[in-house]
């Protein structure tokens, strides 16, 4: 009888919900333990890791994309210095990543020298502030490859010990012969020679409390990987220049020392990069100047030897007006001998460089076609080089820069040639017309025109050698105030707070951990374990009706008291209640027999069989309890009857009465019991007479109910044989004991009308969870109840 109002979907699911969350509820000392657990380990994890903290700094890189900073050599854009100062932001991310920058760094700093006190519990490594100052004066190979631990001990205030802790060492570390040593005393090692002394700032203070200094060299390789781990190098935004460059680091000093230095590296680098284009262009000037030099002194020297031998003073004074009309074709004369020197000095030049070189800069004065692809071909072949520091010559970008150099080096020469052919047409066209205006002054002396011929040889000589004195101040300038790549705008500063490890979140994730764990592990005994829980079990997958579940009882091995308030008591009287809606059909005048069988043996039928008939017997009905399970009988467990006579003594004997084997309980007026007797050879023989059907149409007369105790339907079919004579058959399970797949038993058994008006009980279900019709706690309704013995707080929390 269904007397739900709501749906049964609807009810199914909020019964399911409500099941789950007690399910988990009920074990809340678990999830509390879990949380608090894991709290205390993360707490402890706290208390002796060693923070990470954040440096960072942030730097101004020029970029002719993002407009960069003004150049520290504006001053001299007039002499062409400067133009060549052209970076991109994210070339310069890949130096200040790269690794030969790190290495750099590194060894500067001897940052793979580190020093770890020892306190009575943690351990911490310590820069430049600790109680020791350690130096290797000299270094070996091996100092930036092997790997050394030494301890080291204060002896006394100006002696100390160091032992090597390192037992598997090839090369012995320290000299077997001496253990102590003095501060400040060269100590010869593996690797180099070592001093160790005291701070300055520390020898009159107060020491710190420390049990041992270790002293680590540990591989370069490992070290510098290390940082670059660590290192991060990220643009501020994608429309500017500035750069932010962080490190994590346990100790905030080093960390600021680390960057400071890697920025004042990095200008460096690309300050000699710079200065590689004027050094080059220095040397080509003065190799030059010492050839002009030579062919000036020549000169000058034939002209002493002209004019002395043909007595001459002022020759141009006497022949001024004759050669005036000439002076501006020897001035054009003189420019373009200057220019065809130049250019043939440059060809010369270009054709033995190679791809690393660089051409001479500000030596064409004609500001034309060549000039502009020299300066691109420098800054090509600049370019080159500097990747190179981070690659190698097969890298795809410097193949490539490799062609364009060529390609632009072949353009270049075809420029200066193409510049060549050009100044010697106006040097004939020049000569030309000084070939006319000779015709003119032929009347001069010989002798003046040999002097104008070394006179315009001096004059060629004396514009070259100032132009290219000219040039070497330009250069000299230039090197003197080369401009640095990067401008620090903030130096570099830790943060107050470490990066890690994160308080609120690892205690987060501990409380979060310490619910899963648990969770987790109810979750997986939850689905590991097949046996039926709750109603929930049954009444949700089969539609066999449900009288009640019987919560554990504290004596499961007697029969309840009479006035017992207890939930066992209750609820069986719920299902006595029950049972009376599926026994309607009975009619008036005859017994209602109610027949109480499980699947396997252990489920507690007899201890139920016995109960409900007292149930009955206390309202007043004339009951009989039958003990039908004749192949293990445990009724007389229950009952107390000392008589072994029962069922089976009567349906193997003859003309007797089934009165001689009916024993009334002791304490009720109308509660008889009918044992199994002594275990017969032949049991469903026995149960398959005729005389159990005569029996039951007269004990059927003479009661108002009869409980009849079978034997489990999975392991014979005596229950079957008898079932015929059942008015409802109460199919006990229990609870944590029974497989939910044994559940299609009784299924089976119900849809085939074998057990004929059959109803589940569920047996052994925990009180504290109360479901179905006999929990929910009966002393809350006020029927009072057995006062509980006070149990200790521990064994409350966990059950026990």
């Amino acid at each position: 009888m269904n007397t739900n109002f709501m749906s049964e979907d609807d009810q199914n699911e909020d019964f399911n919900i409500r099941e789950t969350l007690e399910k988990y509820l009920s074990h809340w000392q678990w999830f509390a333990l879990g949380a608090f657990l894991c709290l205390a380990i993360s707490y402890v994890y706290l208390r002796y890791s060693t923070p990470q903290y954040q440096a960072s700094t942030t730097i101004l890189v020029k970029d002719e994309k993002k407009g960069g900073m003004l150049s520290e050599l504006s001053a001299f854009s007039d002499m062409g210095l400067g133009n060549a100062l052209k970076n991109n932001v994210d070339n310069e991310i890949e130096i200040l990543k790269s690794r030969s920058l790190v290495e750099n760094t590194v060894k500067n700093l001897k940052l793979n020298v580190v020093l770890i006190k020892h306190g009575n519990i943690a351990s911490a490594e310590t820069f430049r502030d600790g109680p020791i100052d350690v130096d290797f004066i000299t270094i070996k190979p091996e100092f930036y490859k092997s790997k050394m631990l030494l301890e080291f001990i204060e002896v006394s205030s100006d002696r100390f010990s160091l032992e090597s802790k390192l037992t598997s060492e090839a090369v012995p570390t320290l000299p077997k012969d001496k253990k102590e040593y003095g501060y400040g005393e060269i100590i010869p090692t593996a690797i180099g020679d070592l001093v160790v002394s005291k701070p300055i700032l520390l020898k009159n203070a107060v020491q710190d409390r420390y049990q041992s200094i270790d002293i680590r060299v540990s591989p370069l390789d490992a070290v510098v990987a290390s940082y670059l781990s660590r290192l991060k190098v990220n643009p501020v935004s994608k429309t500017s220049s500035v750069v932010e460059i962080s490190i994590t680091d346990p100790i905030v000093k080093r960390a600021e020392v680390f960057l400071d230095k890697l920025i004042q590296i990095y200008n460096d680098a690309a300050a000699a990069d710079k200065n590689f284009i004027s050094e080059n262009t220095s040397k080509f000037i003065k190799e030059r100047l010492v050839l002009i030099t030579k062919e000036l002194d020549g000169v000058e020297q034939n002209v002493e030897s002209f004019k002395q031998s043909n007595s001459l003073t002022d020759i141009e004074s006497e022949a001024e007006l004759f050669i005036a009309g000439s002076n501006e074709y020897n001035k054009k004369s003189v420019e373009n001998e200057i220019q065809l020197n130049v250019v043939a000095s440059m060809l010369d030049f270009l054709k033995k460089s190679t791809t690393a070189d660089l051409l001479p800069a500000n030596i064409i004065s004609e500001k034309g076609e060549a000039s502009e692809l020299i300066s691109s071909y420098n800054q090509l072949v600049l370019e080159r080089n500097r990747i190179l520091k981070s690659a190698t010559v097969a890298n795809p970008t410097v193949v490539a820069l490799d062609q364009q150099i060529l390609s632009l080096k072949a353009n270049v020469g075809e420029s200066l040639r193409r510049m060549q052919s050009s100044l010697t047409i106006q040097k004939r066209n020049l000569k030309n017309q000084e070939g006319l205006l000779d015709s003119k002054i032929g009347k001069i002396p010989v002798q003046e025109r040999q002097f104008r011929v070394i006179a315009r040889q001096q004059k060629v000589k004396e514009e070259l050698y100032l132009y290219l004195m000219e040039k070497r101040e330009e250069t000299a300038i230039s090197l003197a105030a080369t401009a640095p790549n990067a401008r620090v705008i903030d130096a570099a500063k830790a943060a107050i707070s470490p990066v890690s490890p994160k308080k609120n979140i690892i205690y987060l994730a501990a409380l979060l951990l310490g619910i899963l764990i648990p969770f987790g592990i109810l979750y997986v005994k939850d689905l590991l374990d097949t046996k039926v829980k709750s109603r929930f079990d049954i009444t949700d997958k089969f539609s066999i009706p449900f009288l009640g579940d019987i919560p554990r009882s504290s004596t499961p091995n007697e029969i309840i008291d009479t006035t017992s308030r207890t939930s066992t008591a209750e609820a069986l009287r719920i299902v006595r209640a029950n049972l009376d809606y599926m026994l309607t059909q009975v009619a008036d005048g005859q017994a209602k027999s109610i027949f109480v069988t499980s699947t396997i043996p252990g489920e507690g039928k007899t201890f139920l069989s016995v109960n409900m008939a007292s149930i009955f017997a206390h309202a007043g009905k004339k009951v009989l309890l039958v003990g039908m399970d004749i192949r293990k009988p445990k009724l007389n467990e229950y009952v107390g009857i000392t008589d072994p006579k029962g069922l089976t003594d009567y349906l193997s004997a003859k003309n007797v009465v089934i009165a001689d084997y009916i024993n009334q309980m002791q304490g009720y007026e109308a509660f008889d019991v009918l044992l199994g007797g002594v275990i017969p050879p032949n049991p469903t023989e026995l149960l398959m007479s005729r005389k159990v059907d005569e029996l039951f149409a007269q004990l059927k007369k003479e009661y108002d109910y009869i409980i009849v105790d079978t034997a489990p339907v999975s392991l014979v079919s005596d229950t079957m044989i008898i079932a015929k004579h059942a008015d409802t058959f109460a199919y006990v399970v229990r609870a944590n004991y029974l497989d939910k797949r044994m559940l299609a038993l009784p299924d089976i058994l119900h849809r085939e009308h074998k057990l004929p008006n059959m109803a589940f009980i569920l047996n052994d279900t925990a009180v504290s969870k109360g479901y179905g019709y006999g929990g929910y706690g009966y002393g809350g309704y006020g029927y009072g109840g057995v006062e509980k013995k006070k149990k200790p707080w521990y064994k409350t929390i966990f059950k026990k």
